[in-house]
């Protein structure tokens, strides 16, 4: 059996963050997806999710210079979680979207 580790998001970016790593750009940013519904009284909910992203610089990539907060953008890539101790000495975990695939969603005009 195949298996299967993608994940696939629309949004816009909440702030980004471009560091150098042995001679390669890595982005780290956020992005917000929103999901809306109706509830049971008929008014309209909007759930925002926060998702964290790393992408490295490279084939796929835009250039990351032209992603900035608000930027409306498409991502590929697969679900990573990292699990860490926080300096409480609690261990945490953390769920990251490895991006290979970046791209600026252009306006639709509507």
């Amino acid at each position: 059996m195949e298996q299967l580790n993608r994940i696939e998001l629309r949004g816009n970016v909440g702030n980004i963050r471009v560091s150098n790593v042995g001679g390669n750009q890595v982005a780290r940013l956020s992005l917000a997806t929103n999901y809306m519904y109706k509830a049971k009284d008929g008014e309209a909910v909007v759930e925002t999710t926060w998702h964290n992203i790393v992408a490295w610089s490279g084939k796929g990539m835009p250039e990351f210079s032209a992603i900035s907060k608000g930027c409306p953008l498409y991502v590929c890539g697969r679900l990573k979680i990292s699990r860490y101790t926080g300096n409480d000495g609690i261990e945490k975990q953390i769920y990251e979207v490895i991006a290979n695939r970046m791209s600026v969603v252009e306006d639709s005009g509507q």
